[in-house]
């Protein structure tokens, strides 16, 4: 404790102490009232824990799994797109069915057949068993749900529908991309051509589309769920020799994302398991109690992989309880614990508020996933410290008095008390009080871990030639740092989504194989009415068409444009379209000639409301080819003198790029600003929080950089870890640079060796304990944990490094800087993760 305060500092506030010493009397007058009254503090957390924990009843009904809504900007321009489109270009799946032409991906399965031993799918030999593979889809009921057209259900491949039991098309018969104004891009792939037509090709994809409107979108569902049930069966019974399938249904990613968390259900209670272990472990002389509090707080945490950070403040009270307690040995109990909120609760709330406001912080986000994370967890640590200042401090009040009248840990009845009692184990002792220690008051010696932090590590970290390999080390770490910052990849891909041994990643991967030349089929949709029958005007629509052809993404000979099909055939002297009524009465020839066309046109009697045509990109094949792409048409878009909109149902996807990094850099430093306003109202040095600020920024680029490195994308996963990084950076950071500055030391070498020697144990110890909270996410089979883990990992890796070394060498460069040796939150900022140093 630091002696009394002249009358000068009581009156100024001078450090924040303006700002400490309230706090400091407020968590005094809440421990006195919970030592005179521990049962209410006790049975009101349970009670309320139980009460809540009956939300779960209603958990089925709030789930929100949807892969669009969770991982896509709720904003994002593409939504509104795909709103335009339904409304103007409404779908019928009954009749006039076109896959492009749908606003979403559609009600499908697909089939990927794979011709074997280098050999092509347009052998007879793989020809007939695609033949036999598709009758085994097309049954009876997908006759009476599929989607239809012409009369007929819409063919699975344009091939199948013209060629079908005649045989495979004659090498050479057929032109590629297109062949008799059929687009084959999407259902050849690995297409090997001589002057255009195809000689060869690896691989053909069947797309089995279904009706999602009318009273069949049901029963659609449920043929679906039927196909993924016995297609593995079904292909297996028709022992394909030339041919490998690979499948997947517009359910597939969203049955395999809802999956993933059933499989990290038993890796969680690992953690748990892991985290109250390490609880007991550390803290044996109330390791009863520690268990209960772990348990509610690892409750709390629930489902979220940061269970090993809800129980740091634990030890920080067991700490400060245990050093009160061998300073006042004879003292009352409500002093014991006055002195225990006085001593450590300050640094709770620091570094609680810092870690909530982070969460808190990240609710901001376009990203509903980011939000719910966030909210979620930011408010299990507000119950977690709740139930630390209120719950745990009851349990120290009433654990004492257990000790005190020697009763059982367990059972609660009085054990023997005999002469040799002190001469008895740690282990008996345990297992009888509760307690490793052989007398409850007895002070014990010195931590072996603290003197190593004192007598061999301390100096070694400060000895001139380490320092500079230090700084050598810390230059090589932030070129690293940056240099992968500006290698980031943006954008979740989809198959990341799903497990490892799913079956979709096959199929994904073939179809990246054979099938990413050609990609989106984008739709360019007009969304006003104007006057097509003015020539100017037509002229201006294909002038914005040529622009959008003209991006490299593009292959401006696939397009297909209901106007120039128009304009070509007045061009050819068929038709008159200069004149309103011209125009309008002639476009029962355009529909003759080509049928589909009428489904592009949204015209009443006397007005086109909308129209649309198609473009074709090409090698799409990255994240960064999505986004510039979606980038590169929509400012095309924008700069045209029509009213244009883009539209393809993959873009809802790709609007991810368009915030992403906007809203991680948003995200992060606005957080980085509240905690630097948190610090510097409630650490009272500003050197201090220079340097905890410095640690904020140091730590983030580390992370951002080096999870580049580690396969890590920029991403709504990703993005949670980066608001995390915030409130760690600001625990590893902020008590070893406090410690310093106070330190009363005469150099800098040894203000750093006593910043060590006090905290860099509870360091370690608090890194330890957050790692095993998500070290077995390592082992999980899904991408989106083992990034949890990557990047809770580099952030607990680089937060311990920066506290353990960066942070303490650069600190004896500025040795001159200080304050008080006495300054009483020296102490308080030393419980931080810091287990009491009798702990074994």
């Amino acid at each position: 404790m630091a002696g009394p305060r002249d009358p000068a500092e009581r009156c100024s506030c001078r450090n924040t102490n303006c700002v400490e010493r309230p706090l400091r009397r407020l968590f005094e007058g809440l421990a006195s009232g919970v030592a005179a009254c521990p049962w209410p503090f006790v049975l009101v957390p349970l009670l309320l824990s139980g009460g809540l924990g009956a939300g779960f009843l209603f958990l089925p009904q709030r789930q929100a799994n949807d892969i669009e809504g969770q991982f896509t900007p709720t904003w994002g321009p593409a939504k509104d797109e795909r709103d335009f489109v339904r409304r103007h270009f409404p779908p019928d799946d009954s009749e006039r069915f076109s896959a492009p032409r749908l606003p979403t991906e559609g009600a499908y399965a697909s089939l990927i057949a794979v011709a074997t031993n280098g050999t092509s799918v347009l052998e007879p030999a793989a020809w007939a068993e695609v033949l036999r593979l598709n009758a085994t889809v097309h049954d009876a009921e997908y006759e009476r749900l599929c989607a239809r057209t012409a009369g007929g259900c819409a063919s699975p491949n344009p091939l199948l529908s013209r060629w079908g039991d005649a045989g495979p098309p004659a090498p050479g018969s057929l032109r590629f991309p297109v062949n008799d104004s059929v687009f084959l891009g999407a259902a050849l792939g690995g297409v090997e051509t001589d002057d255009g037509r195809v000689r060869r090709a690896r691989a053909l994809k069947l797309m089995y589309y279904l009706r999602e409107d009318g009273p069949e979108a049901q029963d659609s569902r449920r043929w679906l769920e039927s196909f993924l049930q016995n297609i593995s069966t079904r292909v297996a019974e028709l022992r394909l020799g030339s041919i490998q399938v690979t499948y997947f249904t517009s359910l597939s990613r969203q049955q395999e994302f809802e999956g993933n968390a059933k499989s990290v259900i038993p890796l969680f209670s690992i953690t748990y398991f892991l985290t109250i272990t390490f609880a007991v472990i550390s803290c044996l002389r109330s390791f009863c109690w520690v268990l209960v509090e772990a348990a509610i707080c690892s409750a709390a945490l629930t489902v979220s992989p940061l269970a090993g950070v809800g129980v740091d403040d634990m030890f920080i009270m067991i700490a400060s309880w245990e050093q009160s307690s061998r300073k006042k040995e004879k003292s009352s109990v409500k002093s014991l614990l006055a002195e225990t909120y006085a001593e450590a609760a300050l640094s709770v709330t620091i570094t609680t508020l810092t870690d909530v406001l982070a969460f808190f912080i990240g609710t901001w986000t376009a990203f509903p996933s980011v939000r719910s994370f966030c909210l979620y967890t930011g408010t299990a640590f507000v119950f977690c410290y709740v139930y630390t200042m209120t719950f745990f401090g009851a349990v120290l009040v009433l654990n004492h008095k257990r000790e005190q009248e020697n009763r059982h840990w367990l059972t609660c009845m009085r054990v023997g008390v005999g002469e040799d009692q002190a001469e008895n184990s740690c282990l008996y002792n345990a297992c009888c009080i509760g307690s490793c220690s052989r007398q409850p008051s007895q002070p014990e010696g010195e931590h072996p871990m603290s003197i190593f932090f004192k007598k061999y590590y301390g100096p070694f970290i400060t000895n001139k030639w380490i320092k500079l390999l230090v700084v050598l080390l810390y230059g090589a770490y932030l070129g690293g740092s940056v240099y992968g910052c500006t290698q980031i990849r943006e954008g979740i891909d989809l198959r990341n989504l799903a497990n490892d041994d799913s079956y979709v990643i096959p199929y994904y991967d073939d179809d990246e194989k054979y099938f990413s030349t050609y990609g989106p089929r984008v739709m360019v949709v007009i969304t006003e009415s104007v006057d097509y029958w003015n020539e100017t005007v037509r002229l201006g629509i294909e002038s914005c068409a040529q622009n959008l052809e003209n991006i490299s993404y593009v292959d401006k000979n696939l397009s297909e444009s209901w106007l120039r099909v128009y304009t070509e055939l007045a061009k050819r002297g068929l038709i008159n379209i200069n004149s309103k009524t011209d125009f309008f009465n002639n476009l029962t020839v355009l529909f003759k000639f080509r049928p589909s066309f009428e489904w592009d046109i949204n015209k009443t009697q006397d007005a086109i409301e909308a129209s649309r045509f198609f473009i074709q990109t090409v090698n799409v094949t990255s994240a960064v080819d999505e986004k510039n792409l979606l980038n590169q048409l929509r400012e095309a878009a924008e700069q045209c003198s029509i009213p244009l909109k883009v539209y393809h149902p993959a873009f809802i996807y790709y609007d991810q790029y368009l915030v992403i990094v906007q809203n991680t850099v948003q995200n992060v430093a606005v957080a980085a600003g509240a905690m630097l306003v948190v610090s510097l109202l409630l650490i009272p040095n500003p050197l201090c929080c220079l340097w905890v600020t410095f640690a904020i920024a140091s730590v983030i680029v580390g992370v951002a950089g080096f999870m580049t490195f580690w396969n890590v994308n920029l991403d709504s996963i990703s993005m949670i870890n980066l608001v995390i990084c915030i409130g760690f950076s600001v625990d590893f950071s902020a008590h070893i640079s406090y410690a310093f500055v106070a330190s009363g030391e005469s150099s800098a070498n040894k203000r750093a060796i006593e910043a060590l020697s006090l905290l860099g144990y509870p360091v370690l110890q608090g890194a330890v304990s957050t790692i095993l909270g998500v070290v077995v996410l390592a082992a999980a089979n899904t991408y989106i944990f083992r990034t949890f883990f990557k990047i809770m990992f580099l952030v607990i890796l680089f937060g311990a490094l920066h506290g353990l070394v960066f942070i303490p060498v650069f600190l004896t460069f500025f040795g001159n800087f200080g304050g008080s040796p006495h300054n009483t939150m020296s102490k308080k900022l030393e419980h931080r993760f810091r287990n009491d140093k009798d702990c074994p």
